[in-house]
């Protein structure tokens, strides 16, 4: 028998059952994440080894730097994922990996580690798309309400989806230029802060007066389309007006006055369109969600608008491979899989149905599905 016809006795035996485990890898930027599920959903173990320290005196992610501390981190993180699982790695019904978006070369190390073992244990193998991970990382820790609105924020991305199940996506909105977290990162330099930006962006605005200066919100053709490069430039004109001109400028004033900006952007957006899809749920991921201003704001704004809010535990929102092995199963449970000719895509999108169905996602009622 040839590793397809295996393969594909696998798949059936999976869809027969309903039992095994699924062993996923992430590795498209400078995080070394393996993690292990059962098909049902049930997260066993998640394992995280972080490079970014060794890219503060760079300013950013170094690409062969980490596609080489990927290769030497992999063998060690999944074995301790199928350890703290208390599983062998015979044990396996399914190899999942990130396939894009994301930098090339980590991309590779990950996806090739992951189909290399799907041939060598004769199980099928599924590529995921990390964005994709990422609006699966709420259902690591929730009972998700479908369908919703979810807004994704990291470093390379800002979108805005109607999320009509586990696997159907119709985009409402999505950044025309800068993502949110690259804004942040800029913003960050700008203000002669370490990699990584944002987070110390966050460290700086609490000791600021977030309404010291303001930053005009761009009106858009799109109304839940997200602008950010403009705020970005009158940060970075601001310093450097005050700096030829000598004078002191109080550096967490204009942080917190930005990340205020920012995330007003996001959430306004955001709360618009669950008010125009008729639905009563919204969720937050991404890296960016794991800003604590962001998360408290939205709160806020979800109490008063009486919006069920998902927002994941801050180790969910950085890169990490619990939200891929969710976004397998997922997939798996539709029957989708793919073969080991699958390739890293840097550029990778996410594929969404062509317009949002208002009408079916004005009751929610029926659809509390986990």
């Amino acid at each position: 028998m040839s590793y397809t016809e295996r393969a594909d006795a696998r798949k059936l035996q999976m869809q027969k059952t309903g039992e095994g485990y699924v062993l996923a890898i992430e590795s498209s930027c400078d995080e070394t994440a393996a993690a292990v599920a059962d098909l049902k959903g049930n997260l066993f173990s998640s394992v995280v080894a972080s490079s970014a320290d060794l890219f503060v005196e760079y300013g950013g992610v170094v690409p062969e730097i980490a596609s080489r501390k990927h290769m030497e981190l992999l063998p060690h993180v999944v074995q301790k994922a199928l350890g703290d699982a208390g599983i062998e790695k015979e044990d396996l019904s399914c190899i999942a990996g990130t396939m894009g978006p994301g930098l090339v070369g980590a991309l590779l190390c990950g996806l090739s580690y992951a189909k290399a073992m799907a041939f060598a244990l004769d199980v099928p193998f599924i590529g995921i798309n990390h964005m994709e991970g990422h609006i699966a990382a709420n259902q690591v820790e929730n009972d998700m309400i479908y369908p919703h609105v979810c807004l994704t924020v990291s470093g390379g991305h800002t979108q805005l989806l109607l999320v009509k199940d586990a696997t159907t996506f119709y985009q409402l909105g999505q950044t025309v230029d800068d993502a949110a977290g690259e804004a942040f990162d800029k913003a960050a330099r700008a203000l002669n802060l370490p990699y990584p930006g944002g987070p110390n962006v966050e460290r700086l605005a609490r000791e600021g007066n977030e309404d010291a200066f303001t930053f005009t919100r761009p009106k858009l053709k799109n109304k839940m389309d997200f602008s950010f490069s403009g705020i970005k430039t009158a940060v970075i004109n601001l310093i450097h007006t005050a700096e030829q001109r000598g004078e002191e400028l109080n550096r967490a004033d204009v942080a917190a006055s930005f990340q205020k900006a920012v995330v007003e952007m996001l959430l306004k957006n955001a709360f618009t369109a669950c008010k125009e899809q008729g639905v009563t749920a919204l969720a937050v991921c991404g890296g960016v969600a794991a800003n604590g201003y962001l998360r408290q704001k939205a709160e806020a704004w979800a109490n008063e608008a009486g919006i069920t809010l998902y927002l994941p535990g801050r180790a969910m929102c950085t890169d990490n491979a619990a939200m891929i092995v969710r976004a397998a199963v997922n997939r798996i449970q539709k029957g989708e899989f793919m073969g080991l000719e699958t390739n890293a895509i840097p550029s990778l999108k996410l594929q969404f149905m062509q317009a949002p169905l208002q009408e079916s996602s004005k009751n929610t009622s029926e659809n509390n599905t986990k």
